[in-house]
């Protein structure tokens, strides 16, 4: 297995499990589960046994090894040199349990539903660009951005209407979109993240032959799992592209102004996505365009940035849902910890994190409390808009 020969380096410290401050559990899998097992250190030396043939297969140990979100708390706060290759070891795992055939069924057909439908929701493609209509979004024929959205974004009824207020906020602000609709692909990165690496280098190579033949350039996506693939994992399959998060875009635009409410204010405090921010570094475009907001109040949870606690939805977990419900699931924590925080809005700026808190604020009985909305839905709710021009 790659990375096999510094598995033996963890002695188990506990630092991947904290916050940067240590005032806090942070791995989403420790902290629903408890067992040291499920924390990053606890999954290497179970790796390490393993490989050792010290332990068997079993569905106790795929559920440890596929419950971790990725989440790359464990690549923030180890003190050690190989802190980098953390989350990169546990996809290596996966990848040879794939490789044996040893897979969690929820994984096994998330993976057969994408190879046979092209999406893990089992819609035909011709529905992929089916959220668009009614809008004046467009299909892509040459315009200077690909709006990309995704399965998630696709075909999620709430998330549809996410890509709708995102497609629709680019082109007010004067971007030049295009989408793809039913000619669009997975973008293969929780394929990748769950092991797959033979079913996520046949979508990304499909998809780099599709840009390169319609001269894709530039691609702003609607979710931080996709920027992740296409600017950190299609590079080393030949793509020359131009990658950004929709936030990252309008961000320039809002910097700086203080801008008229057409809705009465409110606190809202930001979800930090992991793919978005610890996996990308970007933690202030969307902040920057909250703040431009005069009225709405930005409080910060405790626990934000690079110490932000995950919803429990990345490495495959919003659709495979192996880290579970309850009470200590991540989602219903991060909505308490929102709630602490004095919040009434929830941002988010990724449709798997909308649909995590979401259905946590429904568990946790507090919509009439707690709304979760994108970014681009704030904007769309609270602010007036120049009708059309790429400057406020």
């Amino acid at each position: 297995m790659k990375y096999e020969d510094i598995i033996h380096r963890c002695f188990r410290c506990g630092y991947c499990k904290l916050t940067g401050d240590y005032s806090d559990f942070n791995c989403p899998a420790y902290r629903k589960f408890r067992f040291e097992t499920y924390a990053p250190g606890g999954r290497m030396w179970l790796i390490r046994a393993w490989l050792n043939d010290e332990i068997k297969t079993s569905a106790q140990f795929q559920e440890i090894l596929f419950s971790c979100a990725t989440c790359a708390n464990c690549v923030m706060h180890c003190v050690f040199p190989f802190s980098d290759d953390l989350v990169n070891i546990f996809i290596a795992a996966r990848e040879e349990m794939v490789n044996q055939g040893i897979i969690p069924p929820e994984v096994r057909d998330y993976f057969k539903s994408i190879s046979i439908s092209g999406n893990p929701y089992k819609e035909p493609a011709a529905q992929r660009g089916a959220w668009a209509d009614g809008t004046a979004i467009e299909p892509y024929n040459g315009q200077e951005y690909l709006f990309y959205v995704g399965d998630v974004g696709s075909y999620d009824d709430r998330a549809q209407k996410i890509a709708r207020a995102v497609g629709e906020l680019l082109i007010k602000m004067g971007f030049s979109i295009g989408i793809l609709a039913d000619r669009e692909n997975s973008d293969g990165n929780e394929v990748r993240t769950l092991g797959e690496t033979g079913l996520f280098e046949y979508l990304a190579d499909q998809n780099i032959e599709l840009f390169t033949t319609l001269g894709i350039k530039k691609i702003i996506t609607l979710d931080p799992h996709a920027f992740n693939a296409f600017k950190n994992d299609y590079p080393e399959r030949g793509a020359e592209l131009e990658v950004y998060h929709y936030t990252q875009v309008l961000a320039p635009l809002f910097e700086g102004n203080k801008l008229q409410l057409k809705d009465r204010g409110a606190n809202v405090t930001y979800h930090d996505p992991c793919y978005l921010g610890r996996h990308n570094d970007e933690y202030e475009a969307p902040r920057t365009i909250l703040q431009a907001i005069d009225g709405l109040t930005l409080v910060e949870m405790q626990q934000n940035r690079e110490n932000a606690f995950c919803c429990g939805g990345g490495g495959g977990n919003f659709f495979t849902d192996i880290l579970g419900g309850g009470d200590d699931s991540p989602s219903r924590i991060r909505v308490r910890q929102a709630l602490d925080a004095g919040a009434d809005i929830i941002a988010v700026a990724c449709p798997q994190c909308a649909g995590m808190l979401d259905d946590a604020v429904k568990m946790e009985n507090l919509g009439d409390r707690l709304e979760v909305l994108d970014v681009a839905e704030i904007v769309a709710r609270f602010l007036y808009l120049p009708p059309s021009t790429n400057i406020i």
